[in-house]
């Protein structure tokens, strides 16, 4: 039998998956803008975001080995899995965002 999810662990886990939602659907469109030209980005932003995925994958399935190993609930396993991955797309939603679009 599986332990129970308590609300609160529950209420974190929804929060963290849709700020990651949320973040992850903001930089795809700033950079969709970008490749249009409507968002103001650097010449490299192209190969950043191919090259992040797999740097924040690898993190994020380590984060939850370490959480598994070392017994932590279903809950802390996915929420450890997730925190790499929203520390990319966070700082590429701030980053993204502060450069803004192209004056028309």
């Amino acid at each position: 039998m599986f332990p129970p999810i308590f609300p609160v662990d529950a209420f974190r886990l929804g929060y963290q998956m849709s700020m990651l939602a949320l973040e992850a659907q903001s930089v795809v469109a700033m950079r969709l803008w970008g490749m249009a030209g409507l968002w103001n980005v650097t010449p490299s932003e192209n190969s950043r975001m191919v090259s992040e995925k797999s740097t924040a994958m690898i993190a994020s399935g380590m984060a939850a080995q370490r959480a598994m190993a070392s017994g932590a609930s279903a809950t802390e396993t996915v929420l450890a899995a997730i925190k790499p991955i929203r520390r990319r797309t966070g700082l590429n939603a701030r980053r993204l965002s502060r450069r803004g679009a192209f004056k028309t």
